[in-house]
């Protein structure tokens, strides 16, 4: 198998091409600052972060993640015996567009778009994502939200709805697409279910734990694995060589 055997990258965008740990740190400061949780490291926070998450987009999963960061934010409020606001939950919600991208993100997606069609499948609604994609300044080829879908990853709803959107609109096939994501839990699990080759985007391969998302069911397998998108399109231009 070779990077040059595929039509299309489909990516995750919040931890792949987003740096959405940063990003959700730096909007949980203000409740940790007031919180007897702030001893603790940031992992530890990100991680229980990620256990709010995951349950809440199971119990909401047509609730568009704005809506569902705000209550994010009031469940760690509660857990950690935290008064907070309509107002401090909503501006949390309404933080995405504050996440910073990757330094190397834009630069390598304007490589890759020289070679692929580029899709987005991600967690996320369609406002949010609006100034993610300004900030990593390529035109992706199809963009598919949780909002459009009415259910968040890991569901195999995603990936159904992604598979028949891509054969339908664009004639592309499995064996096309290249899945290409930050989480194992989200993104390599389920890709695995479908039979759809993937990239691991191992962005915390420097740190220890699961950070923003939760551990993977069993150990989901990747058919490549690269430590940052540069590395990915370093690859690519690599495999036109050989």
């Amino acid at each position: 198998m070779k990077l040059t055997d595929f039509k299309v990258l489909t990516f995750d965008c919040y931890g792949t091409l987003i740096d959405w740990e940063t990003g959700i740190y730096n909007g949980l400061v203000p409740l940790i600052e007031k919180a007897s949780y702030a001893g603790k490291g940031r992992d530890e926070i990100l991680e229980n972060y990620a256990r709010h998450e995951a349950d809440q987009e199971l119990m909401t999963p047509g609730l568009a993640y704005s809506a569902l960061l705000a209550i994010v934010y009031r469940r760690l409020a509660n857990e950690w015996n935290v008064g907070v606001t309509n107002e401090e939950c909503n501006i949390f919600g309404a933080s995405v567009p504050d996440w910073p991208e990757f330094p190397d993100s834009v630069e390598s997606l304007r490589y890759l778009k020289q070679h692929y069609k580029l899709v987005i499948l991600s967690n996320v609604d369609r406002l949010s994502f609006r100034s993610s994609n300004a900030r990593l300044g390529v035109e992706f080829d199809a963009i598919y939200t949780a909002q459009d879908i009415g259910s968040y990853k890991p569901s195999p709803k995603n990936f159904d709805y992604m598979l028949g959107r891509l054969s339908r609109d664009f004639g592309l096939e499995k064996k096309d697409i290249l899945h290409t994501a930050q989480s194992l839990f989200h993104d390599h699990a389920p890709a695995n279910d479908f039979g759809l080759a993937s990239a691991w985007i191992d962005r915390r391969h420097a740190d220890r734990g699961w950070g923003a998302t939760m551990p993977p069911p069993g150990t989901p397998k990747f058919d490549f694995r690269f430590e940052s998108m540069a590395a990915l399109a370093e690859a690519h231009k690599a495999a036109l060589k050989a």
